[in-house]
């Protein structure tokens, strides 16, 4: 099983007012930096986020939104203080994520 975390936020938060580019771009320097696997993904209108429970499903249905996904507890943690206006939340999976 997989366990994965995941950030998510409209597409417009993260797209035109949060530096979203830059913060992904240095979290892959630095696991390049680390020869560490790249385990995070930007997702634009995930559909598991339609799969999860009651608890995160408050959003408004009719909004786009864009989520990153990602093994690391910690680094969704991290965007989560970071970004402020992020819902978090996880699910497990028994197949690797693909974000398409």
């Amino acid at each position: 099983m997989y366990n994965y975390h995941f950030a998510f936020a409209s597409q417009s938060f993260f797209l035109d007012q949060e530096p979203i580019e830059e913060i992904l771009r240095e979290r892959t320097q630095y696991y390049n930096n680390c020869e560490k696997e790249i385990d995070f993904w930007f997702v634009l209108n995930p559909n598991f986020l339609k799969s999860l429970d009651d608890s995160v499903n408050y959003y408004d249905k009719n909004q786009s939104f864009a989520a990153i996904v990602s093994l690391d507890k910690q680094f969704i943690q991290w965007l989560k203080l970071r970004l402020i206006f992020v819902s978090i939340g996880s699910f497990r999976s028994q197949s690797v994520f693909v974000p398409y």
